[in-house]
């Protein structure tokens, strides 16, 4: 397959396309570095099939020659400090970049995917959350632009493929980790883990009660592949169902590095889902998937990545 992949320098889209790469399907990936990283592609490089460009897809994407099979929607800032820090670009990526790479599709006759998020649900109200579920989003919050605009082209999306038949997959991840993330990125496990190599304490923001469940990245890259296989073509989650509060993942990380770490309480964030739990009944049934990564094997390995010298695999 020849396939084209936006945000291939960010965690996801690089570790998807290398798992492409291996398979030996032939990727042009597109990224322009505003969370991406230039590191987490030059390992691709080695890669006869790889091709990257550096673009910005708000603008028309009118150099892409010959065929394509796949045209892979990722490119977003996805963590609530960077998005709450680029929101304009954010609400343009989303929207003008989704609708210039659907023209592209029309073009080229190929098939669209496109990454949403968790994030569409809001504070959730009920949880776990299916994909029937409409939200409980605050559209002038500090995340409406991350939430909003990924809720705007999923609309968009249904709204070209209903006029131009365009074939379509939507995803909505939820927390993922591993290899490759940026330890900047303000989300939890990546805090936990920076905050460990540089030995201070684990930040807990409110009371530790709150809940997230964990994905490990390579569960999500075969979630990824099997919906690519089947023609279903509304959104499925892809997320574990296992769920922890975050004072529990303190105790797990205390287990896996082998000694008890310190916690310092922080205010608690505004618009900060109490839950975030998946209903991955969809991906079960049409997909035949789930996550088979335990955590504490997970978390071992991304901080083996980060080389955290007290990890031994």
């Amino acid at each position: 397959m020849r396939i084209l992949i936006t945000g291939v320098a960010g965690f996801i889209g690089s570790n998807l396309a290398q798992r492409f790469l291996e398979e030996k399907h032939e990727v042009i990936g597109i990224d322009n570095y505003i969370t991406g990283s230039e590191s987490n592609i030059n390992h691709l490089i080695k890669y006869q099939g790889f091709n990257f460009v550096e673009w910005d897809v708000i603008k028309p994407i009118d150099f892409i020659e010959g065929e394509l099979d796949w045209i892979m929607h990722f490119a977003s800032p996805a963590s609530p400090p960077k998005y709450m820090k680029k929101s304009i670009e954010t609400l343009r990526v989303n929207g003008e970049g989704t609708f210039h790479l659907l023209e592209l599709c029309i073009k080229k006759k190929a098939k669209f995917f496109y990454a949403s998020t968790s994030e569409v649900y809001g504070d959730s109200l009920i949880s776990p959350q299916p994909e029937e579920y409409w939200g409980n989003v605050n559209s002038f919050g500090e995340r409406s632009c991350y939430d909003e605009s990924k809720r705007y082209a999923e609309a968009m999306i249904y709204a070209m493929h209903k006029k131009y038949e365009i074939p379509i997959r939507v995803i909505r991840i939820f927390n993922t980790y591993g290899p490759r993330m940026n330890l900047n990125d303000g989300r939890v496990i990546t805090n936990f883990i920076k905050q460990i190599i540089e030995g201070d304490s684990l930040s807990v923001y409110g009371d530790g009660t709150h809940s997230r469940s964990f994905m490990y990245i390579d569960d999500l890259i075969e979630g990824i592949l099997r919906l690519m296989e089947v023609d279903y073509q509304l959104p499925v989650n892809l997320g574990n169902q296992q769920e922890y509060k975050i004072i529990d993942l303190v105790d797990i990380f205390s287990e896996i590095v082998g000694e008890k770490l310190s916690v310092k309480f922080m205010p608690i964030l505004k618009d900060d889902p109490k839950r975030r739990n998946p209903d991955i009944t969809t991906a079960k049934k049409y997909l035949k998937w789930e996550p088979v990564t335990d955590i504490r094997q997970g978390i071992t390995k991304t901080l083996a990545f980060f080389n955290y010298e007290k990890i031994d695999l």
